[in-house]
């Protein structure tokens, strides 16, 4: 009985660990799968391995012009290209100075700053005005409609118009400002079949409510 629990406690810590190393492969595959679509920015660090050559081994960072010094390989593009793409680049560069080509890695370690963009750009700038519970600018994911965003703001205040809230959307070709009024009560009840999904620079402006509105 004994050792039927045991081989039962074993078997599971067997399975609890196989679980955990396929967690672990995904992670580093996600990882490595990030680093090869990345876009190198400047600021940029980069570290680069010769295999062959130890002494060429360093880490650099990218230049303002997007650019960056190597040995054997002068100066080389960096700005817009993948460690991919580096890579090969320091490889013919460089391999006039080995016997057969050299095996070069290179890994990337964006600035916090450009990561920081990088999460910025994920999101849409939309701005809430009159009777809202909390205007101003309002940070939301692409795709966010409407009610969504305005749920999010927190909703509108008892004094609101809800009939007539105002979309304005400008287009920046243009500059022009299109107006269109919502109701938004038929949107929350659904009797209203249109879907607004919010773009970024968006306006929403909810007015006060009149005497008999």
């Amino acid at each position: 009985m004994m050792a039927q629990s045991c081989n039962g406690a074993e078997t599971t810590m067997q399975n609890v660990k196989n679980i955990l190393m396929g967690l672990v492969l995904v992670l580093v595959a996600s990882m490595a799968q990030a680093q090869s679509e990345y876009r190198v920015q400047p600021g940029d660090g980069l570290n680069i391995e010769v295999l062959e050559d130890a002494s060429l081994n360093r880490s650099v960072i990218v230049l303002p012009d997007g650019r960056f010094n190597f040995p054997f390989a002068g100066t080389v593009r960096a700005s817009g290209r993948t460690a991919v793409q580096i890579q090969s680049d320091v490889t013919t560069a460089i391999q006039s100075n080995f016997a057969n080509p050299p095996t070069v890695f290179v890994s990337v370690i964006p600035s916090a700053s450009n990561v920081q963009e990088a999460t910025d750009s994920d999101m849409i700038d939309v701005y809430f005005l009159g009777e809202v519970n909390t205007p101003g600018l309002l940070e939301v994911k692409p795709g966010t409609t409407l009610l969504q965003a305005i749920a999010v703001g927190g909703g509108v205040t008892r004094f609101a118009a809800v009939k007539r809230i105002q979309l304005r959307r400008t287009n920046r070709q243009t500059g022009v400002q299109n107006v269109v009024t919502l109701n938004y009560k038929a949107l929350a009840n659904g009797t209203a079949s249109n879907v607004i999904e919010l773009k970024d620079g968006d306006v929403i402006l909810v007015p006060e409510r009149r005497l008999f509105e």
